[in-house]
């Protein structure tokens, strides 16, 4: 299950986690946005321990919303080392955003253990 956080926690939450982490920027008058949760929530138990879901309200952390240049909802932002890698807008097939987001995994988990 994913996790909300707000602007004040996003630094150690998200640029300073250990895992890489995929932040769920969204609204609750967004319906594409809540069909995003049964997705995420399934990819958080099958990868939970490669990668951390957190959600964020965008109409209530404007400064997070307005710094990464959303233009649409739902966005969603892989990112790693405090740098974004992989930017998701728009609603995408269960499948295919699942196929997407493990191709990033696997690429990640690759690079990283070249460098162990």
């Amino acid at each position: 299950m994913s996790i909300t956080i707000r602007e004040e926690h996003f630094e150690q939450a998200v640029l300073a986690s250990s895992l890489p982490v995929l932040v769920h920027f969204w609204a609750p008058w967004c319906g594409l946005c809540r069909m995003m949760n049964p997705i995420l929530n399934r990819f958080q138990k099958d990868c939970g321990s490669y990668l951390q879901i957190v959600d964020i309200n965008a109409d209530e952390n404007l400064k997070l919303a307005n710094f990464y240049k959303l233009s649409t909802l739902p966005t969603l932002l892989f990112i790693e080392n405090g740098q974004v890698l992989q930017r998701f807008e728009g609603l995408r097939s269960r499948d295919d955003f699942h196929r997407a987001l493990e191709g990033l995994l696997y690429q990640n988990q690759l690079q990283n253990s070249l460098y162990d």
